[in-house]
């Protein structure tokens, strides 16, 4: 296309026609303009030590797939500690986080870590009665779920769950989210 004297073209930001799609970074930053809800995933590991363990993830690619029957899904990461224990305990929770719980979604987010026992030491929790994974005090919303379906997407494991249990405490708070890398809350 020919522009006129002293006007330039804008530089191609995009690759129509490439068969691998996106670069990574390129695909990172587009993302990052969509905001996410936050949640937090956990479940009970029975065959971690004598009264188990129990693992919590933060999450963010979380969405309802279906009312009839009620289904909910996650996307973990393939190999990581979460990926191994749902692929063999189909029971999890999901708790949903509330703006003032940032630390809690921080905490959770981290990498590498050994053993979540320290992390959940100072957060206050019940145990799900249908899930036997922790629920989080203080939070939107409280799902507890069994899996039905795992599908490989990639570099993740998109977890579809069907929700047992859900319960709505009472809170005026608003919703903990996600937006261009930080965690925010709705004004």
């Amino acid at each position: 296309m020919a522009h006129p004297v002293g006007v330039t073209a804008e530089p191609e930001t995009h690759h129509e026609g490439r068969p691998e799609g996106v670069a990574a970074d390129e695909f990172r930053a587009a993302l990052t303009r969509l905001a996410a809800g936050v949640v937090l995933v956990t479940a009970h590991d029975p065959e971690d030590g004598p009264r188990g363990e129990d693992v919590g993830m933060t999450a963010t690619a979380f969405v309802s797939v279906s009312l009839e029957p009620p289904l909910v899904m996650v996307s973990v990461r393939n190999g990581s500690r979460m990926d191994d224990l749902l692929e063999r305990q189909p029971l999890w929770a999901v708790s949903v986080l509330a703006e003032g719980q940032r630390h809690i979604a921080g905490r959770f987010a981290m990498k590498g870590r050994v053993s979540d026992r320290l992390l959940f030491a100072d957060v206050p929790h019940e145990r799900g009665a249908v899930s036997g994974a922790l629920l989080i005090e203080g939070t939107l919303a409280v799902l507890e779920c069994r899996t039905e379906q795992r599908v490989v997407a990639g570099d993740h494991t998109l977890v579809i769950g069907r929700v047992l249990r859900a319960n709505t405490p009472a809170t005026e708070s608003g919703p903990l989210t996600y937006f261009r890398g930080r965690y925010r809350h709705l004004d």
